[in-house]
């Protein structure tokens, strides 16, 4: 089962003003960097899949959405889906939600399958987020 967890330094991107969720460009990129850890804190410590067979650098863009109500803020990411055409895309194992905004490109989460995955000619792959309950709540 996949499990999402945040990276340490997202809280204190926030608080210095170096993420904004609700205005900066949001990607998902695919990474089978072991171990991706909660403690790295920019795109740069990671290395992603190659861009090949429908995959592009620097993964996809994820469309956002936020809200707040009674003290919780609430991001709501579009779902974002790769299919394989002429050849394999990965491996990979991990997910990871970046702001391609910030200056150093800030990681906040990564969601870990638990194993290396490959995609075959003609299969897809989507990184499926909560559009009810949101990718990440505050």
């Amino acid at each position: 089962m996949a499990t999402f967890q945040r990276f340490y330094s997202f809280t204190q991107a926030l608080a210095e003003k170096k993420i904004n969720l609700s205005t900066d460009t949001i990607k998902v990129a695919l990474t089978n960097v072991d171990p991706a850890v909660a403690t790295n804190t920019q795109y740069s410590q990671l290395t992603p899949i190659t861009a090949h067979n429908g995959y592009s650098a620097g993964g996809a863009t994820s469309a956002q959405s936020v809200s707040s109500s009674s003290g919780v803020y609430k991001l709501v990411l579009a779902d974002a889906t790769w299919a394989a055409s002429g050849g394999t895309i990965g491996p990979f194992q991990y997910a990871v939600i970046y702001s391609d905004t910030a200056t150093n490109k800030d990681l906040i989460g990564m969601t870990d399958y638990g194993r290396a995955l490959t995609l075959q000619n003609g299969q897809s792959f989507t990184v499926q987020f909560d559009a009810t309950n949101g990718a990440i709540t505050i």
